[in-house]
Parts: C-alpha cells; sequence; structure tokens
C-alpha cells in the first residue's frame, strides 16, 4: 500500500548538488514528497548528486518542475511556508498539516522577496540564530524544519514500538 504523502519540501532553484542529495534522503526517509524548481544548478545525474549514495528508490519521491508558477498550479489547498532570514515568524510557532509545503530558496540568494510576499503575513518563517549569523546550511534548515513539522504531525509512517509510538 503507497504511503499517503505527509508534506512537501520544494527547493526553489537549487545550485548545490550535495545539499539536494541529501535532501531527497531527507524526503525518502520521512515519506515527504521533494519539488525541485527550475532552474537547478546541476544536473540531477551529477555525481556530486549521487556521491551521498543515493539509489532508485530514493528518487520516487522527486518531481522537477519548470517555474514557480507551474508547482503552484499543482500544489493543492495546503499551506505553503517559505523559509527565509527574512521570516517573522518562527518555523516552531506554525501548526503543520498534511499537505502542506514547506519552501526554500537557493543556497547562494534565498527566496525571491516576490515570492515571500506571495506567501503572505505568517507563513515567511524562520530558525533562531544568533544576532549576527548569515544562515543555515540548506539541508540543516530542511531537516530541522521537517522534522518539527513530522514531529506535530505524530511521526506519521515512521516505525512504531510494541505501544504504538514512534521510534
Amino acid at each position: 500500500m503507497k504511503q499517503k504523502i505527509m508534506l512537501n519540501i520544494v527547493l526553489y532553484q537549487p545550485e548545490i548538488p550535495p545539499n539536494t542529495g541529501n535532501i531527497i534522503r531527507l524526503c525518502a526517509n520521512t515519506g515527504f514528497k521533494l519539488h525541485l524548481i527550475e532552474p537547478l544548478g546541476f544536473d540531477l545525474d551529477d555525481k556530486k548528486l549521487r556521491r551521498a549514495g543515493l539509489d532508485y528508490r530514493e528518487f520516487q519521491s522527486l518531481q522537477v518542475h519548470a517555474s514557480w508558477a507551474t508547482y503552484r498550479a499543482q500544489a493543492g489547498s495546503g499551506t505553503i511556508y517559505a523559509l527565509s532570514t527574512k521570516g517573522t515568524s518562527c518555523y516552531s510557532a506554525v501548526q503543520y498539516k498534511p499537505g502542506d509545503s514547506l519552501l526554500f530558496g537557493p543556497e547562494t540568494r534565498g527566496l525571491p522577496e516576490g515570492i515571500r510576499n506571495e506567501a503572505g503575513p505568517g507563513k515567511v518563517l524562520r530558525l533562531p540564530m544568533q544576532k549576527d549569523s548569515r544562515s543555515l546550511n540548506l539541508s540543516n534548515t530542511v531537516s530541522i524544519v521537517a522534522y518539527e513539522a513530522w514531529r506535530q504531525l505524530g511521526f506519521q509512517g515512521s516505525l512504531q514500538t510494541q505501544d504504538g509510538r514512534a521510534l
């Protein structure tokens, strides 16, 4: 039986293959679907991407979209949360729901202002950091937010202990 997609991870124009490789593996292990918005800064068969030890199974949760508009047209009714150092709400202060999307920008530029504005008030999130910090690595940021969202959803689909708690 196919597992229901809990959340969508969306990378807008990702640039660094190892980050995307780590996120592909993260999505394979959480049951989240990964969406890549073109243009990509690499080819999907890039050896730096493959160095993460990915196999075919891990690529099954991956979909590439020609543009942001193409993704938006098929995104469904879930909320899109944009992650940015310019966010005004903490990533852990929102209540994630199945079908929501977590949107992350390119490593060197972040999300464009127009996309952040489109997300709307309270939907541009950030991770707490020290005052003079620039940003965290993309794959680390995705991991932190994805696991908080999955925790809120009861780690649905994960391995369970005999008494039904997530391992």
